[in-house]
């Protein structure tokens, strides 16, 4: 079954992520953090993204599963 997810990450990821993964959209809530909102994916492609993220130095703030709309999860709490 596949999951929406949101990635918040420390500093400002660049559009190369969305064409690196398709499916992905990318907001800035703050100066220095990006969150990432996944459509849905399956398990091997979130550790897919979570691989790059760690390969490329790109500190990891939280990570959650969502149920139901991804537009929903543009609107989650900031957690800075």
């Amino acid at each position: 079954m596949s999951e929406v997810y949101t990635i918040d990450v420390v500093g400002h990821l660049d559009d190369r992520w969305t064409s690196w993964f398709e499916g992905l959209t990318l907001t800035y809530p703050s100066a220095d953090h990006t969150r990432i909102v996944t459509q849905p994916i399956d398990e091997s492609s979130l550790h897919g993204i979570l691989a790059a993220m760690r390969d490329y130095g790109v500190p990891l703030l939280s990570l959650q599963r969502l149920m139901g709309d991804p537009a929903v999860a543009h609107s989650a709490v900031d957690i800075s």
